[in-house]
């Protein structure tokens, strides 16, 4: 059975401006570095591997390897995003923290269930920082809330895939 999450891991452009925006902008301490020199396929590498902590005990974990391409594409809003859970106070202090900081900030979102802000990291990913509301656990206990119906009704609905 899985247990937890113990990391997600990314691309990323330069280790340092990523552990600036991570450790010194979000306050998740650098944890772990690995350096990289060999692939398990046998393929000489120069990558080094970084693992910011959460207080949970899991982290976010980042890849530079300038010797393998990699292309930074834009994301739109609902693309590829980090959700980290935070206090409502957190929530508001990294606002105005963002804000101050001249790095690119959105919200306060009403989801009804959280309220989130956005932020970007040097990468392009969308760092989204969240507080619960008191219907958070009802929102998203599937016993209640119609999920799978939901799903079903959206499958139902979705047009027939163009065709190449």
């Amino acid at each position: 059975m899985i247990r937890k999450l113990h990391h997600n891991a990314y691309r990323c452009r330069d280790s340092e401006a990523t552990r600036a925006f991570y450790e010194d902008f979000l306050g998740l301490p650098l944890s772990g570095t690995l350096e990289i020199t060999q692939t398990k396929s046998g393929r000489a590498t120069h990558t080094l591997h970084t693992f910011y902590r959460l207080d949970d005990g899991s982290f976010l974990a980042f890849f530079e390897a300038p010797d393998m391409p990699f292309e930074f594409k834009s994301q739109h809003d609902f693309d590829l995003h980090i959700a980290l859970e935070v206090s409502r106070e957190t929530l508001e202090q990294m606002f105005a923290k963002g804000r101050g900081a001249g790095i690119e900030t959105r919200g306060v979102s009403d989801h009804h269930f959280i309220d989130s802000i956005y932020f970007r990291d040097p990468n392009g990913y969308v760092i989204e920082l969240c507080t619960k509301r008191a219907e958070h656990d009802q929102a998203m206990d599937p016993a209640t809330n119609g999920a799978r119906e939901k799903l079903r009704r959206w499958t139902a609905s979705k047009p027939a895939p163009r065709q190449a």
